[in-house]
C-alpha cells in the first residue's frame, strides 16, 4: 500500500481538527455559540449571526486569539487584548477566546473524540512506510484530543497552541508552526508534506516551501483549498491510498 505522496517526502505534518478527527465540527459549534452570544449581548436581538463563511474566512485553523481578533475586525469591533488567563466573562480578546475554549472542552467531554476511519488507515500506512509523523494544530487542546482519539501512538512530535504561545510563533496562515513541526522531526520543509482542511492551513504550507500540500475537503471548499496553495485536494485521507 502506497501513501500517494512524492518519493521525496520523508515526513508528514498533520493538522488535527478536521484532518485526523471530526472535532472541527465541535470547534465550529463552540465558536458560533460564543460569538452569537457576544453579538446578541452587544447588538440586541437583531444581531447578525456568525456564519460558516465567517468560520472559514476568519477563524478556522488560526490560534484562538487570532480567530477572535480577525472575526471581530470583520465586524468593525475592536477589544483590548487582555491577558491569557482572563476570565471567560472579560470583555477582551482573551476573555472571548477562553469562553470558547471552556465551551469546546465541555462539548468534547460530552461527545468524545471520533477519528476519521480513513485518517487512521492513512496514519497506519504512513507509519508502515517509515515516514515521520508530527501533528501541527493551533488548538491548545492537542494532547487531549490525540489521547481521546487514541492517536498519540502515531505521533512523534506535536506543535499545538501551547507550543505556539510559548515559542512566540506566528499562527497560520504564517508557516511558523509547520516549520517548527518539521524542525522537531529534523526534516527539511522540502521533504515534508502538510495535511490541512483549513484555507489558512494550506496557505501556511505553501508559504513554508513544503514539498507537498494536501487539502482535505471536509467543508465543500475544494476550489478555495486549491486557490490557497493545495497541490492536491481529497475528500478523505484514505483517497491517497492506492490499495484501497
Amino acid at each position: 500500500m502506497t501513501t500517494g505522496l512524492p518519493e521525496t517526502i520523508t515526513a508528514c505534518l498533520f493538522d488535527l481538527d478536521g484532518v485526523l478527527t471530526g472535532t472541527a465540527i465541535l470547534h465550529r459549534e463552540a465558536w458560533k455559540r460564543t460569538f452569537d452570544e457576544f453579538l446578541r449581548a452587544r447588538d440586541g436581538a437583531g444581531f447578525s449571526e456568525f456564519t460558516d463563511h465567517d468560520y472559514a474566512a476568519f477563524v478556522d485553523g488560526r490560534p484562538r486569539a487570532d480567530g477572535v481578533r480577525e472575526f471581530l475586525r470583520s465586524r468593525g469591533i475592536t477589544l483590548p487584548e487582555g491577558e491569557p488567563d482572563d476570565p471567560v466573562d472579560a470583555p477582551t480578546v482573551n476573555g472571548v477566546g477562553n469562553r470558547k475554549n471552556e465551551l469546546v472542552l465541555k462539548i468534547i467531554d460530552e461527545r468524545g473524540v471520533n477519528p476519521y476511519p480513513g485518517s487512521v488507515r492513512y496514519l497506519e500506512a504512513v507509519k508502515a512506510a517509515g515516514l515521520r509523523i508530527a501533528v501541527v494544530t493551533s488548538s491548545a487542546n492537542g494532547a487531549k484530543v490525540l489521547d481521546g482519539g487514541d492517536l498519540s501512538k502515531y505521533v512523534e512530535a506535536r506543535v499545538d497552541g501551547i507550543v505556539i504561545r510559548e515559542q512566540h510563533l506566528k499562527g497560520k496562515p504564517a508557516p511558523d508552526s509547520f516549520l517548527a513541526g518539521a524542525a522537531a522531526l529534523g526534516v527539511e520543509p522540502a521533504h515534508a508534506a502538510v495535511f490541512e482542511d483549513a484555507q489558512s492551513g494550506v496557505q501556511a504550507g505553501k508559504a513554508g516551501g513544503f514539498g507537498y500540500v494536501v487539502g482535505v475537503n471536509r467543508a465543500d471548499q475544494a476550489a478555495e483549498l486549491r486557490a490557497h496553495g493545495a497541490d492536491i485536494v481529497v475528500d478523505d485521507l484514505a483517497d491517497l491510498l492506492e490499495d484501497r
